[in-house]
């Protein structure tokens, strides 16, 4: 029964059961597996991360007790068994079970196991024979995968109440549909929702590319000055490489830094810089500004240091030695702020941020958005020039949006300019071309 990919999935899926809803954000080291069985591993504990309530709803209607409750070994075999028995082309049924039965049995006893094996047999049984339906047609009987195609079951294991049906076929928690249908139309918070179970393709901002394009391996996107990339993930990484003049960046990333390139600051504050992706593009769009970037995040900054050793423009270094540079040079004309947030704008990317959703979270990120803003303000350029502000999350949520803006307003004494919202594009089967994240920006002048 020896299964390195397995094993190593329901390890890490077991601890991660201890923590739902708070899962762990590290990437499954699968470093000393073989490339077949970490590619195997990834997708099998993908799966699991983004498909968590829909595969415990399904779960739960064969549980005794619900999901939450089990052993948490016992909850990663069920979890990792049902992912491969619904979600996984060409897994054997009877290899699933087994092994998740023979870990259990090991791990948490011969009762658990027992109960594993039950439930794991039963979700064989609700995989209706044949292939895919080649288009999901939202009945309570077909379960959406993320290429639009739908798993015929052998019974309705969805509810009738769309609303219901929506939350359970997407994982989508109630509460984020509600926060999502009481400023959203109907339409718009469906695609939100069915969006978040697409597998995002990858995006190269091309807008400023100095050289003609590789189109064998790239194909155009619906927005302009964008492309998606089509070739391997070591072709990925040459390509960045050898080029300084792309990189990897969804549209609605992009639409906060474009929407400020009429201006002509001198200097830019990039106070929350994260990977250094719209620090990137503040330097193309910019070409004759100095642009100093950081990040609280000892991870986050040494990923910055990296990306720009040696750069002519832009100058990576700790939050208060860029405040105290930006003193010195009497002020920035330009603040970016990409703050932290509830990422509820690209959970395509972040399928664990759904997780986390509630009031309590959100008023501890919308205290630390309001200091952000606060400690930057005596960073700008003062009057009679007076520099400005541009704020932008990856949320959908007005919380972290419009009210902080209006706070800002009320407060600070800014007005609000191009003040923008972009909802999520594209749902499961659209082409990758269609695809955007979600984002927010304004600028506080």
């Amino acid at each position: 029964m020896s299964d390195p990919a397995r094993d190593l999935v329901l390890r890490r899926l077991a601890a991660q059961a201890r923590r739902f809803p708070d899962l762990d954000l590290a990437d499954l080291d699968t470093a000393a597996l073989p490339p077949r069985d970490a590619a195997f591993a990834h997708a099998i504990y993908d799966a699991v991360i983004r498909r968590w309530l829909t595969l415990a709803h399904l779960l739960n209607r064969r549980l005794t007790q619900p999901l939450s409750t089990a052993d948490p070994r016992a909850a990663a075999a069920l979890l990792a068994g049902a992912a491969q028995l619904l979600l996984l082309d060409k897994v054997p049924p009877h290899a699933a079970i087994n092994h998740a039965v023979e870990w259990t049995k090991r791990r948490a006893g011969r009762g658990a196991a027992g109960m594993v094996n039950a439930v794991l047999r039963r979700i064989a049984d609700l995989r209706a024979p044949g292939d895919p339906l080649p288009r999901w047609a939202d009945e309570p009987d077909q379960l959406l995968l993320s290429d639009g195609r739908a798993l015929r079951l052998t019974e309705p294991a969805f509810p009738d109440a769309p609303s219901e049906r929506l939350a359970a076929v997407t994982g989508t928690p109630a509460p984020l549909l509600r926060a999502w249908a009481s400023r959203m139309t109907p339409d718009q918070v469906r695609t939100a929702a069915l969006h978040t179970l697409i597998t995002p393709p990858v995006i190269l901002n091309t807008t400023h590319a100095q050289s003609p394009l590789d189109t064998s391996l790239l194909a155009p996107h619906d927005h302009p000055g964008h492309h998606v990339f089509t070739g391997s993930h070591a072709q990925l990484l040459s390509l960045l490489a050898s080029r300084s003049d792309l990189w990897v960046q969804d549209p609605a990333s992009s639409l906060a830094v474009a929407g400020v390139a009429d201006l002509r600051p001198r200097l830019i504050l990039d106070l929350c810089a994260g990977q250094g992706t719209k620090t990137r593009q503040l330097a193309a769009v910019f070409p004759n500004a100095e642009i100093l970037a950081t990040d609280v995040d000892p991870a986050r900054y040494r990923t910055l240091e990296s990306v720009f050793a040696g750069h002519s423009r832009v100058c990576v270094r700790p939050p208060a030695e860029v405040a105290e540079r930006a003193r010195a040079a009497g002020g920035a004309h330009l603040i970016l702020l990409d703050v932290p947030c509830s990422n509820t704008g690209v959970l395509a990317r972040r399928p664990e941020a759904r997780y986390r959703f509630g009031r309590d979270t959100l008023d501890s990120l919308r205290a630390v958005q309001r200091q952000i803003i606060a400690d930057a303000i005596p960073l700008l350029v003062p009057a009679p020039s007076r520099g400005v502000i541009l704020y932008s999350t990856c949320s959908l949520e007005d919380a972290e949006n419009t009210d902080q803006a209006a706070w800002a307003r009320t407060w600070h004494g800014f007005t609000l300019q191009r003040e923008r919202r972009h909802l999520p594009q594209a749902v499961p089967g659209d082409p990758p071309g269609a695809y955007t994240d979600g984002s927010y920006s304004v600028l506080l002048a």
